[in-house]
């Protein structure tokens, strides 16, 4: 039986690509294993599926001052001999990585074994854990055509896998959980899990401008559900989706969205006009930035930028979004497919020959 170890985390965006892939692989036949952290997102979401997890001890990689830098680096060491003895007792065929700091060490030991790589970058431009796992894989495949170019020889474009059961929702059904009658558009928010405070915010200002309009279905984030709008008709807010997720994307018309680029190419693959507002520089490493803005030159989606945001401005580019919105679901269905998971399953047999 052929072999594979998965890693990646830190974010839900190095790690839902991932189940995507899981069922295509044991329908090939491979016995799976997934290394990541003790106690990171990617250990809860791996939970339920069919993979041996491995939990190896894990230091973040920084850019900036913090004292965690003087003692993260003995951990990074400490996952890396982790791993080495794990590549040693599992003797995978194949190593997927998804990126997010849990993944060096698991790559480099994989190099150090001799079984190839594979890894995956989801962003415009490789942030600092692929930078370095790209010198130890044989190829990185990308998201964004822009960051295969950048990447050389090793980048290949491939998309970025997303998850089947996208594809099967009902708009009745989300109509029926948000309790809209169907009559108005419905704009969908999904805030993503990092930033999306601010957005929340001035949405809700923005509400009496855009009921008249629309409904709006508004995935808000962990703790961030505001119990004086619970009542207000045309507007729904739950803190996120796991099942019924499909069924709410089915149901909008419009997303608005921060530019993750994981959710980028599903409201993609998914044919819905999108608004961005990217987490700004100042909070980031400007990739969403990026992001949204290959996806606005290339008029597959709008933006509108943080610094930008208000309740009036967020109205204005809402309803500009609606003028606009059969000129970019056009666009959307003449792009490259945005759905990467034949690709990627395609590189993983390639490489281990």
């Amino acid at each position: 039986m052929k072999k594979i170890v998965l890693t990646g985390g830190g974010t839900a965006g190095h790690v839902t690509p991932q189940l995507a892939l899981i069922p295509r692989l044991k329908e090939l036949g491979y016995d799976i294993h997934y290394i990541g952290s003790r106690q990171g997102i990617e250990k809860s979401l791996m939970a339920q599926q069919p993979v041996t997890y491995h939990a190896i001890k894990t230091g973040k990689l920084r850019r900036y001052f913090d004292w965690k830098n003087f003692t993260d680096p003995f951990l990074v060491i400490a996952g890396a001999f982790a791993s080495l003895r794990l590549m040693r007792q599992i003797k995978p065929d194949v190593c997927f990585s998804k990126g997010g700091f849990v993944a060096v060490p698991v790559v480099i030991a994989a190099r150090m074994k001799k079984v190839p790589v594979l890894a995956h970058e989801s962003d415009l431009t490789p942030g600092l854990a692929n930078r370095i796992s790209a010198k130890f894989s044989k190829k990185v495949a990308t998201t964004f055509p822009e960051c295969a170019k950048t990447l050389g020889q090793k980048g290949i474009f491939t998309g970025t896998p997303l998850r089947p059961e996208l594809f099967s929702g009902s708009r009745e059904k989300g109509l029926k959980l948000a309790g809209f009658d169907g009559a108005k558009p419905v704009l969908m928010m999904m805030g993503g899990s990092q930033g999306a405070q601010s957005l929340n915010k001035v949405l809700r200002e923005a509400l009496p401008q855009l009921l008249p309009q629309f409904d709006v279905l508004h995935l808000c984030g962990k703790g961030n559900i505001t119990q004086e709008l619970t009542e207000t008709r045309g507007y729904f807010q739950a803190e996120f989706l796991d099942s019924p997720l499909p069924d709410a994307l089915a149901c909008a018309d419009f997303v608005l969205s921060r530019a993750g680029s994981n959710a980028l190419y599903e409201f993609a693959a998914l044919g819905k006009p999108m608004l961005l507002v990217p987490i700004p520089l100042s909070a980031s490493r400007g990739d969403q930035i990026l992001n949204a803005k290959s996806f606005e030159e290339r008029g597959l989606a709008q933006v509108l930028l943080q610094e930008d945001l208000s309740a009036t401005s967020l109205s204005a580019a809402i309803k500009r979004l609606q003028t606009d919105a059969a000129m970019l679901r056009r666009n959307l269905m003449n792009a490259p497919a945005a759905d990467g998971t034949d690709k990627v399953i395609e590189l993983i047999g390639l490489i281990q020959n």
